[in-house]
């Protein structure tokens, strides 16, 4: 990377300088070790008796110059890659430094003749914790600082000795770049003139018991490649085209609004595939399956693969294994450019203990909690979050905010909240302390929770945030000004596991779990639900959907149409994992993604998986065509049981409303047999009722029992052949 300034005229030869005072013996030391706090005050040009005494830390270095007005003044060799001398002037003037290495010379301005580059209302609002583009102070920033272009770096390090950037163009060696302290901010900066985009680094951190070792950016917007493990200066150029998308993203709450989840492990889904590739292929599957939004597991990036992004190191930088943060842009783009929301995974309750990213960062607990035994995640071998210290709070806010904000995300899925709001999750008495009333919530998991729900919600209108919280506890969806966390959705852990495993049962046995499958509708509007079957339903020898309903092929693929039919028609958002949606056998593989080959001509029973994908094209069609089944998704009267009992039957049946009380009938029979004229109790105001859709259709690869022709109610009592093993959908017939 080249430093040289083309700008600055070439001088003469160099003169020599006077003799300079030399360095306390201290400063001296504390400044080539990287343990001095305001190496602003050695370095640079200060005024002195007789002159102005310039002073560059420039190791390997054969000679520096001081170039002023044209002329050279040779600075003399301190050793140690110090150089110094004094000039005769009465004010420090405009200059550059001439460097001179065996590899060639460089011309450049002297980053310690800089006044510092943030500012004290930033300084004030991080120490605040209420610094809301957090983004824009810490990290590194390219910029025109003093009429200079180049790079302000800065790093929140409150118990270093001192910080310095390392890069590659140093070959990893910080001697050259210390950073001064900006006092009780905790925050360490510096200007370095000259570099830009591209550059690779990290900090080098001096700790107070002595260590020194190299850490990644926390704020870093763009990383290395794993394994490589940098930081890279980076500034966004995209031009968006989603104006439209944006300006009605908030036209209709998320509650009263169809909302249809696709799920996906980008990395996986086509492996190979680059951001801007996914751009061109998957927006257009989604919306020709008529998926409302599409869900991404974690794309901060992690070094790890195997994680599946959950183990987060970079939070401010999508994954560099698909391409840059611009081209994560384009792909999000493209998205809304078809009509697709885009949710984002995103993992505030714990980060990984590589030694080069979040952990221990400074050389003390400082992202984590003092305390081992909270520290330590005790499932995942990662450190959790200190939610009660200011700084770190704001760092996980002002992240929610910056995927929102940088990247038009329109919503995030907020991973593992359970373990985030106990204190004693996953650990045994004697491991844990209660809080300050006695109990075993954690006060400041709940308050991070929800200042950062209203933070998203008043910055970034028409976002959605959503819990993946597996307990009961209470308000997870309430507003935070009437107690709860402030969340808009929460993922329904408990119909998930209840349905599946009904699903699990031979058919036979189904009537000893009945409630399994109605038993969700008991606490159906204590939250506002979406229905997930998710990638942790499809591994770890879970089995894929298809493969968990028993029988023969033909069955097993039959019970999973009816379930799809059933899930759809319930209350609740849906969302279902990328795999699932044709049928495939196996489990996931994070290696391999979706088994496409399934559904390629020359495979036998293609047609059988294309009938799945059919089938859910179709209920996704409907259902988006249909507001009973999503108008009053968070309001009991948009709900009626109409069968809740027929247990030895394995007949569900029940009513959905819209906002105008026009209804739906959705009926599911699990069980492998036909049911001629089966009863169903229905409102009198309906004059007939005709099948919409149908899970045994032929085109599904099912039977092709089917009620092909209105049904007339007699006294309240409509009667209707029920297909096996699936859901039919009926609405008010229209002559």
């Amino acid at each position: 990377m080249a430093l040289r300034d083309t700008s600055i005229p070439e001088p003469s030869g160099p003169v020599p300088s006077a003799t300079a005072p030399a360095l306390s013996p201290e400063d001296r030391g504390r400044l080539l070790a990287g343990a001095h706090h305001d190496p602003h005050a050695l370095l640079g040009a200060h005024p002195v008796p007789g002159g102005i005494v310039f002073r560059a830390l420039r190791p390997f270095a054969r000679s520096v110059s001081v170039v002023s007005d044209g002329k050279r003044t040779a600075l003399v060799s301190e050793g140690d890659g110090l150089f110094s001398g004094v000039l005769p002037s009465a004010a420090i003037p405009d200059y550059t430094l001439h460097v001179a290495y065996e590899g060639g010379e460089q011309e450049t301005h002297d980053p310690y003749r800089f006044l510092p580059a943030l500012g004290e209302l930033d300084l004030h609002l991080i120490r605040e914790g209420r610094h809301e583009e957090l983004w824009t102070a810490l990290g590194a920033q390219p910029m025109t600082h003093e009429g200079v272009t180049g790079t302000r770096f800065t790093v929140w390090a409150p118990n270093a000795q001192g910080v310095r950037v390392a890069t590659d163009f140093t070959h990893w060696d910080g001697t050259q770049f210390p950073m001064r302290s900006l006092g009780a901010s905790g925050v360490w900066e510096l200007f370095l003139p000259g570099v830009g985009e591209g550059t690779a680094y990290k900090f080098e951190i001096h700790s107070r018991y002595g260590h020194r070792f190299l850490k990644a950016d926390p704020m870093a917007r763009r990383a290395e490649e794993p394994p490589n493990t940098a930081s890279i200066v980076t500034a966004s150029h995209y031009e968006w085209a989603d104006a439209e998308w944006m300006t009605h993203r908030a036209d209709t709450p998320v509650h009263e609004a169809p909302m249809s989840v696709y799920e996906v492990h980008l990395p996986s889904w086509r492996p190979g595939l680059t951001y801007r590739q996914l751009a061109e292929e998957l927006p257009a599957y989604v919306k020709d399956l008529g998926f409302t939004h599409l869900e991404l597991m974690p794309v901060a990036e992690h070094p790890f693969h195997g994680s599946w992004g959950y183990q987060v190191t970079g939070f401010y930088a999508p994954t560099a294994r698909l391409g840059s943060p611009d081209d994560f842009r384009f792909f999000v783009d493209a998205c809304h450019r078809a009509g697709i929301g885009v949710i984002m995974d995103w993992v505030p309750a714990h980060f990984p203990k590589d030694d080069w990213a979040l952990a221990r960062f400074d050389g003390d607990p400082l992202y984590e909690p003092g305390d081992g035994r909270r520290a330590e995640h005790p499932d995942w071998g990662t450190y959790e979050f200190d939610f009660g210290r200011t700084e770190v709070r704001n760092f996980l806010v002002a992240n929610a905010v910056y995927w929102c904000e940088e990247f038009h995300i329109d919503g995030l899925r907020v991973d593992a909240v359970a373990s985030m709001l106990y204190l004693d999750y996953s650990r045994e008495d004697g491991q844990w302390e209660p809080n300050a009333y006695g109990g075993r919530e954690d006060l400041a998991a709940m308050a991070f929770l929800q200042e950062m729900n209203a933070t998203v919600y008043r910055r970034a209108p028409g976002v959605v945030t959503i819990a993946e919280e597996s307990t009961a506890w209470g308000g997870v969806t309430r507003p935070t000004d009437t107690g709860g966390l402030g969340f808009g959705l929460k993922w329904n852990m408990g119909w998930m596991h209840d349905s599946l495993e009904y699903l699990s049962h031979e058919p036979v046995h189904r009537k000893y779990h009945h409630h399994e499958m109605t038993f969700s509708m008991v606490y159906a509007y204590s939250e506002n639900y979406v229905l997930p079957i998710s990638h942790d339903e499809v591994v770890h020898g879970k089995q894929a959907l298809v493969s968990k309903a028993p029988g023969d092929w033909w069955q097993r693929r039959a019970t999973t149409r009816a379930y799809l039919g059933f899930m759809w028609g319930h209350p609740g958002k849906q969302l279902l994992f990328m795999g699932q949606e044709f049928g495939q056998g196996a489990e996931w593989s994070v290696e391999h993604g979706p088994e496409w080959w399934l559904l390629d001509d020359g495979y036998h029973s293609a047609g059988d998986h294309r009938g799945v994908r059919d089938l859910v094209r179709d209920l996704n069609t409907a259902y988006r065509a249909t507001p009973a089944l999503w108008q009053c998704d968070t309001r009991p009267e948009g709900f009626r049981w109409v069968a809740v009992d027929s247990a030895d039957d394995n007949v569900f049946a029940f009513l959905r409303y819209d906002a105008e009380g026009d209804p739906l009938l959705a009926v599911s029979n699990f069980s492998p047999v036909v049911r001629h004229d089966y009863g169903l109790w229905v409102p009198d105001d309906v004059v007939a009722w005709q099948e919409t859709l149908n899970t045994d259709d032929t085109r599904y690869g099912g039977s092709g029992v089917t009620n092909p022709d209105p049904a007339k109610p007699e006294g309240g009592l409509v009667r209707i052949t029920l297909p096996p093993l699936a859901t039919v959908w009926l609405r008010p017939f229209a002559p």
